[in-house]
């Protein structure tokens, strides 16, 4: 889905009046953001997700992506490479498994004193984070159609 898109859909459920009047922005400025840019013929303006695309790609840095998440709430999983696998389906689940045992693994050993400091808590987040890009990574796969039957 392109930006302006998903402004207009936003737009739809959010009145555009306020959020020209909260961002102190005109509302003409606020349409605009939900038309095509102008190269593809629309007169659109760049709007604010164009620009946080842009920053991210020129800085490379993902904490400008995980900045955004959080703020609405979430986490960023980078995607694994969609690739097809070198392997066969029971090792790659086999991974799955092992990485999920290793992240329980962390958190049993950071509750073993029934206490989880800061650090412990860093921890069990690089695992779960771990854990949740090897399975998007899978399932990625498993959508793309990489584990299909193979030609005979």
């Amino acid at each position: 889905m392109e930006s302006h898109e998903v402004i207009r859909d936003v737009l739809k459920q959010v009145p555009a009046k306020r959020i020209a009047s909260e961002l102190g922005l005109s509302l003409s400025l606020i349409y605009k953001w939900a038309e095509p840019p102008e190269v593809e013929a629309g007169s659109g303006a760049s709007n604010p997700l164009d620009r946080v695309g842009q920053l991210i790609r020129v800085t490379q840095d993902v904490r400008l992506a995980k900045w955004v998440c959080e703020q609405a709430g979430g986490f960023f999983i980078r995607n694994q490479k969609a690739e097809k696998p070198t392997e066969s389906l029971i090792p790659l689940t086999n991974d799955i498994v092992q990485e999920f045992a290793d992240m329980l693994a962390t958190i049993a050993q950071s509750a073993g004193d029934n206490i989880i400091t800061h650090d412990e808590a860093k921890k069990i987040r690089a695992r779960w984070e771990e854990l949740k890009s090897v399975t998007e990574g899978f399932v990625k796969a498993a959508e793309d159609g990489a584990f299909g039957a193979k030609p005979a």
